[in-house]
């Protein structure tokens, strides 16, 4: 556990790092941009400064969620302020969104006002100075961020790489006036605003989706279902449900197949086995283990099994079936349906299979339970 909070530590010292280092430029560059701009009343440029400090104060929340995200869990929150981050995500967005609304109106007031803009050399080379700095901040940024899985600095960086094409348009603008006399200035603030805007809705729209919680990575899924079954008493591993609170913070849960023979005392020998093995491997800490016995190595049951397994995944809508046992004595058959979430009626169809298992083995008293795949492309 040591070595967890150690990672922890580290991760939010190089988001900090990353955000001080994002507020001091973007400071620096709106102080020049302001200047540059109310000195030549280019209003594309007063309004690129005014991003710049939104960008700055969205590093001071990244900084206040990162501190606030990593304290330890306690009675209150018992799964820890991990999801801070994704509300400090949140706020930026909102920043964003409030920023890019701002330019576009004062924008319009300006197409409707228009004043003339008066661009000198020392301003050109500072607005593509400031085009370069972006470029390596923002890349810094997102690149940092991506490494520690930090949705507040991947969307920092973004909004910094986002800033650099905004203000080269912005300088493409200059250069039109300077040579040809055509102010473009109002109607590209208005573009830029618009620009500002849709990263802002994209931003709340990813941020909004993890808070409703999503069902994880295919791939992260599968290599935790794969670290399951690696077992040699496991026939396989089924119900993988994962609750994200927080970026790489996760408890789940998950149920595994295996003979009837086995033992209680074995069991809880290999869930705990399963549940160290897991969190050594994937930091993912399995709040239960769950069992299916099955029973198919006698002949009768075999065929059954088969038999039963080939009509149900015929439905479609069906992805699977697992979790199979037939009780001889009572002539009972128990199994767990596994329908997609692209059936228009997944009840529907959970009705549909038993129907069709009733008509066709009328002797036989079946138990089904409608289950999901959380993973949806898992099998």
């Amino acid at each position: 556990m040591d070595n967890v909070y150690e990672k922890e530590n580290k991760r939010g010292r190089i988001i900090v790092r990353a955000s001080i280092i994002g507020i001091l430029a973007n400071i620096f560059l709106a102080g020049f941009k302001a200047a540059v701009g109310l000195l030549s009343h280019s209003i594309a440029i007063v309004l690129d400064a005014v991003n710049n400090l939104s960008d700055a104060l969205s590093s001071v929340i990244t900084i206040v969620g990162t501190k606030l995200a990593g304290k330890e869990a306690d009675k209150k929150h018992p799964f820890g302020y991990g999801r801070v981050e994704y509300l400090s995500s949140l706020v930026i967005s909102f920043i964003v969104l409030y920023a890019g609304i701002t330019a576009f109106v004062e924008s319009v007031k300006k197409i409707i006002n228009p004043e003339v803009p008066d661009y000198k050399v020392a301003s050109l080379v500072i607005v593509t100075v400031a085009i370069f700095v972006k470029i390596g901040l923002g890349l810094y940024v997102k690149t940092t961020g991506e490494k520690v899985n930090s949705d507040s600095l991947i969307n920092s960086g973004k909004d910094a790489l986002l800033d650099s094409v905004i203000s080269c348009a912005t300088l493409i603008a200059a250069l039109v006036f300077t040579f040809t006399g055509l102010s473009l200035e109002s109607y590209l603030g208005a573009l830029i605003a618009l620009i500002i805007i849709k990263a802002g809705l994209e931003m709340l729209s990813e941020t909004i989706s993890k808070l409703l919680g999503e069902p994880g990575d295919v791939e992260f899924l599968q290599a935790i279902k794969n670290t399951v079954s690696s077992f040699p008493q496991v026939i396989g591993a089924y119900d993988l449900v994962l609750h994200n609170y927080g970026p790489d913070a996760y408890n789940g849960s998950v149920h595994v197949a295996l003979e009837d023979n086995v033992s209680l005392t074995d069991f809880d020998k290999l869930s705990r086995e399963i549940t160290n093995k897991v969190y050594a491997e994937h930091k993912v800490i399995l709040t239960s283990v769950g069992t299916y016995s099955v029973n198919t190595r006698d002949d009768e049951t075999k065929r059954l099994f088969e038999e039963i397994k080939e009509r149900v995944v015929k439905h479609e809508f069906v992805k699977q079936m697992h979790g199979f046992y037939y009780d001889k004595e009572e002539k009972q058959i128990r199994f767990d349906v596994v329908i997609s979430f692209d059936s228009p009626s997944r009840q529907a169809t959970f009705k549909e299979v038993l129907a069709d298992l009733n008509e066709a083995y009328p002797d036989y008293d079946f138990t089904l339970a409608m289950d999901m795949d959380y993973g949806e492309l898992l099998g």
